[in-house]
């Protein structure tokens, strides 16, 4: 691995993990297309420190949302065993839904290992980019919503977790499949961009702590350490970038730009590979 490579990598893992556009579609194109080394059968512990350097970044940009929610997550417990369901803070609410959100990835996980064997069929992940960007631009259709956490319900959050599992298919967003699950619900744009990222810790946590066992027993190369570190700080800083982005379109314009830019990459993908 070169050092340019690893950089280059982060990148895109930082951008596409966080923008609507697909990160497994992304890497499975440029692995066909340009001959991209597949990180994670070369480098597994490699890939696996990226997406912690991206659940660094999470806790960079939204730190002052999140904060609150680990001593809220225990007095909701507390509350929720007492059966004191309609004295919860908002706080408290929110811990709550992002457990809810994030039930339905349980049983996804006894189907990763067949889902991800569209990445070996490349027309078919240009196919499935096409249909992201189908509901990218039916996300821009919909109404505007004011729900924050003040309004959500327990169903709301639950929907938007299937929106997630689905996700888990390459091709399809997990960001864009969240928040277009949140606008279904009518969630404020601001606050289903924000839901959806911080609802992205305990998905990219759990992915991690299942490749720990295959992480600890894959040595890392001495000469590589700085060329992983340099890979990690790139998917950070772009990360945060990605973040701080799709928050400012979500504020000041919509998604569409997305929505062009995936159909367009899933037909040359299509027709090409």
């Amino acid at each position: 691995m070169s050092l340019l490579f690893a950089v280059f990598y982060g990148i895109i893992q930082g951008v596409t993990e966080f923008l609507p556009v697909s990160s497994s579609g992304h890497l499975a194109i440029m692995q066909r297309f340009f001959g991209m080394e597949d990180v994670e059968a070369n480098y597994f512990s490699f890939g696996v420190l990226l997406h912690l350097a991206t659940l660094v970044a999470v806790f960079i940009v939204y730190w002052r949302d999140i904060l609150p929610l680990i001593p809220a997550l225990f007095t909701m417990i507390g509350k929720l065993l007492r059966g004191r369901i309609k004295e919860f803070t908002d706080n408290e609410k929110f811990a709550l839904y992002i457990i809810i959100a994030t039930l339905p990835l349980l049983p996804a996980v006894l189907v990763k290992d067949y889902v991800e064997v569209i990445f070996s069929y490349t027309k078919i992940i240009g196919a499935i980019l096409m249909l992201n960007a189908v509901v990218l631009f039916i996300s821009d259709g919909l109404a505007k919503g004011n729900k924050d956490i003040s309004n959500t319900k327990p169903h709301n959050a639950l929907i938007v977790g299937l929106c997630q599992m689905l996700a888990i298919v390459p091709g399809l967003s997990r960001s864009g499949s969240t928040i277009t699950g949140g606008l279904t619900q009518g969630f404020d744009r601001e606050f289903a961009v924000k839901f959806s990222f911080i609802m992205s810790i305990p998905a990219i946590l759990g992915a991690n702590i299942l490749e720990l066992p295959e992480m600890m027993s894959t040595a890392v190369p001495s000469g590589d350490i700085i060329k992983y570190g340099a890979g990690m700080i790139a998917a950070l800083i772009a990360g945060i970038a990605a973040m701080k982005l799709l928050a400012y379109i979500s504020r000041k314009s919509n998604f569409r730009i997305f929505s062009y830019y995936s159909f367009a990459i899933g037909l040359i993908t299509l027709i090409f590979a």
